[in-house]
């Protein structure tokens, strides 16, 4: 990559992202699904307004009511990948944005062990050619960087994209690091940057469960 690799943390900005983050984490906030999902759309957009100022443009002639005018326009549309079922609020917000763009679906969850450990399972994924494209790999939750890292070698095992963008609202200092090691190339966006993870390997302070908070409990297998 001859660019160098972008690293954000905006809990260190001043940005009304920060603002959104607070509602995301606040309890009281989150008793309401509907808005917790909002808040994650929301998110999303003010996420791809910062992705875009790096992503490449072009001069377009577009013609107005009184004459023509010049233009900046994105050169080539990114690819928005997420993973199921969390990072669907997230993606959709960041589509609003880049409506022109395709759309990416993984599966991925964790297998718990008697032992407390987890494995990575991947499931279903769907997606257009990778292949010298921009692919921006959205997910609320960074926590140890395991089910990113192991969706992105599945997306890019037959065909590489050129760039690659990570976005998550939270991030565990521990997954950043893993991300950061593994994927070493990749530009990487974040709401905040939290100090820990507990004994399940949830963030904390963290925002808790995205998933459940977007779209109810699941089972637990």
């Amino acid at each position: 990559m001859t660019e160098s690799r972008i690293i954000r943390d905006f809990s260190r900005e001043s940005s009304l992202i920060n603002e959104v983050m607070s509602q995301l984490r606040d309890v009281d906030i989150q008793k309401s699904r509907s808005v917790f999902s909002a808040n994650l759309h929301r998110l999303g957009q003010m996420m791809a307004y910062e992705v875009s100022k790096v992503l490449p443009y072009k001069e377009q002639a577009v013609t107005t009511p009184l004459g023509v005018s010049k233009c900046q326009v994105l050169s080539e549309q990114p690819i928005i990948a997420t993973i199921l079922r969390a990072g669907l609020p997230m993606q959709a917000g960041m589509l609003s944005f880049f409506e022109k763009a395709d759309a990416c679906f993984v599966s991925a969850y964790r297998k718990h062990n008697a032992d407390d450990s987890f494995s990575i399972q991947l499931g279903y994924h769907s997606h257009p050619s990778l292949k010298d494209r921009i692919l921006i790999l959205c997910d609320p939750m960074l926590a140890t960087g395991k089910s990113m890292v192991a969706v992105y070698n599945q997306l890019v095992s037959e065909e590489r994209p050129k760039t690659t963008h990570i976005v998550s609202a939270v991030a565990a200092k521990e997954g950043l690091e893993f991300v950061k090691k593994e994927m070493p190339d990749a530009h990487i966006w974040l709401g905040a940057v939290d100090p820990e993870l507990n004994s399940k390997f949830y963030i904390v302070p963290g925002l808790g469960d995205a998933g459940d908070l977007a779209f109810g409990e699941k089972e637990q297998h």
